[in-house]
């Protein structure tokens, strides 16, 4: 699932040789070299990000770039706000144990996964358009900080998300009071699209549960293994021959074999458990999705609703010949504009989501489908050379046996 330094991808998210012709475009991003910087709870993880392309718009054919995780936070925090209606590629999250944080495992992990969130972006027709992107991927550090300390959040300061939460809170209580109707979206296509990404969202947390149970397993006998090795070589050397070189070769096969069993997990962690994590992740990011769609059905409903009593309030003014009418034929000219456009953001979204939600299952049919194939490779591969371990080892134990 990684991308390739060697060769770039196109726009289209195939690979090209570097023999291509260079009228072909191209966008292909690299995460690499994280390395560690400062001390305590100050420190933190730097990376760099290599781009390749020819495109117009940037800067050159290679561009390399210092990042930490909350400049790839900043990027996708200004796509969700700009892209209403896209699955915007989720990122990992953070570790909230601090003895892991900077573990070499959690630090690859996250590599991995940053680089396949910056070149799903690269690779995604609208996203891959993006100013931010292109700052993300061009500025200076200096730049990039600014960028990132400014106000561009949804939220600009702490008492904003806690009204959030108060205005929120509010709304589900009137809704329990019967005071407030919920306004939701019933189409069978958008009730469809709910059940299939909550069932997936399911199905895909299963899935990943057993894969860290697998990993954990294999840890776990790999170390059995290594253990039983140890001790039973101890053993071999209390006896004579030939029952004490039998025993010292069972106890260094079971020594490999642990070394085996430990790569294997590895394998499985990084190429089949962690893919896995990572489109849980996906489709929570689709979710946010779906509530950004439902936030936009209920404002396009409300402004329709708050038109038409506009529009009845004009009507009487206009009959008893008020002198109110002026004011009021404004402000219903007002509504109606607001009211169209809040229409207008809603289909977007509509026919956004229709896109995307192809483009999901595609990109998820090839990607889980590498993953399987890999793991049951590693598998049959593991299975291959423990049987290949143990077998090789029978005459000698036989032998041994028989004096």
């Amino acid at each position: 699932m990684e991308s390739t330094t060697e060769q770039p991808r196109n726009i289209s998210g195939s690979m090209q040789s570097p023999r291509s012709p260079s009228s072909q475009p191209y966008l292909s991003v690299s995460v690499t070299d994280p390395v560690k910087l400062g001390n305590g709870v100050q420190a933190y993880i730097s990376y760099r990000v290599i781009t390749k392309t020819n495109l117009p718009e940037y800067q050159g054919p290679e561009k390399i770039v210092i990042r930490r995780y909350s400049d790839f936070v900043w990027l996708r925090d200004r796509l969700f706000e700009k892209y209403k209606g896209i699955f915007i590629p989720p990122l990992p999250e953070k570790s909230a144990v601090e003895k892991f944080r900077f573990s070499a495992e959690f630090i690859e992990m996250r590599r991995a996964a940053l680089d396949i969130f910056v070149n799903r972006i690269a690779l995604h027709p609208e996203l891959q358009q993006s100013e931010d992107l292109r700052t993300f991927l061009q500025a200076d550090e200096e730049t990039m900080d600014r960028f990132r300390f400014q106000e561009t959040g949804i939220f600009k300061k702490p008492a904003d998300l806690m009204q959030m939460f108060r205005d929120v809170q509010s709304k589900v209580s009137d809704a329990v009071l019967g005071k407030e109707k919920p306004v939701e979206e019933t189409t069978a296509d958008y009730e469809k699209l709910k059940h299939y990404i909550f069932e997936l969202e399911n199905h895909l947390a299963e899935a990943q549960k057993h894969a860290y149970r697998l990993v954990k397993r294999h840890r776990e006998l790999g170390q059995s293994l290594l253990d039983f090795g140890k001790a039973i070589k101890l053993l071999g050397a209390c006896e004579g021959e030939p029952t004490g070189k039998a025993f010292s070769d069972l106890g260094t096969k079971s020594e490999l074999l642990s070394i085996k069993l430990q790569k294997e997990a590895q394998q499985v962690l990084m190429n089949f458990e962690e893919p896995l994590k990572d489109y849980v992740r996906y489709v929570q990011s689709i979710k946010a999705t779906i509530a950004e769609r439902g936030t936009a059905f209920k404002q396009h409903c409300e402004l329709a609703e708050t038109t038409k009593l506009k529009e009845i309030n004009l009507d009487k003014l206009m009959l008893t010949r008020s002198d109110k009418v002026g004011e009021a034929e404004i402000e219903y000219r007002e509504i109606k504009a607001e009211s169209e456009e809040a229409t207008r953001r809603f289909e977007r979204i509509v026919k956004r989501m229709e896109e995307e939600i192809v483009r999901f299952q595609e990109q998820k049919t090839e990607e889980m489908g590498v993953a399987f194939h890999q793991f049951a490779k590693g598998q049959a591969r593991l299975a291959n050379s423990v049987a290949d371990a143990w077998r090789s080892l029978l005459p000698k134990l036989e032998a041994s046996a028989a004096v």
